[in-house]
């Protein structure tokens, strides 16, 4: 089993961790600013791990305490003494505003550490839209943004998903238009 050590990154922690859940069995995608991260090859760099999951805390803890992860007091977050990345599950389901998405729809990123589940490029635009729409968050705008510039994007997808949010196409045709 891997060590967590102060030097790794972001993408390290997130094989480990991913690796140890999915060994035990326990179905858990990256999300949010940390699947930006993995996109835009560092541009926004989180320091949280959010990890959308059906699996309650106890599983968790039992796949992560190996690891050296221990749940804070909070009940949200999962620390480790050598690195100031924390993991966090706050969704049940792996959902961008109303819409939710089945699990297998996600994917998996290779790493030298192992295999990360996480959500496409182009579930992470709606991810980062949903968040700008909903905390008019400006920085959400420039992640979704720089998730496009960096790679390939399903625009019927996402075109499809602001239609079904009641999202207007004029905000998708804008970021389409500021890739550029």
């Amino acid at each position: 089993m891997q060590e967590i050590s102060e030097n790794m990154s972001l993408i390290d922690v997130a094989s480990i961790v991913s690796n140890a859940l999915t060994a035990a069995g326990i179905e858990a995608v990256l999300i949010g600013g940390a699947a930006v991260s993995i996109y835009s090859d560092n541009l926004y760099e989180s320091y949280d791990l959010d990890f959308a999951t059906s699996y309650g805390n106890k599983a968790i803890a039992s796949a992560l305490l190996p690891l050296g992860f221990k749940l804070k007091q909070t009940g949200r977050y999962f620390a480790h003494p050598d690195t100031e990345f924390l993991i966090e599950f706050p969704a049940t389901a792996l959902q961008f505003g109303e819409t939710e998405i089945p699990f297998e729809q996600s994917t998996s990123v290779q790493t030298e550490l192992g295999t990360i589940r996480v959500i496409t490029p182009t579930q992470s635009v709606m991810d980062r839209l949903a968040a700008y729409i909903h905390w008019k968050d400006r920085q959400s705008h420039d992640q979704a943004l720089a998730v496009i510039k960096n790679n390939p994007i399903e625009w019927n997808q996402l075109y499809d998903w602001a239609n079904s949010e009641g999202i207007s196409s004029d905000l998708i045709d804008q970021l389409r238009d500021e890739q550029q």
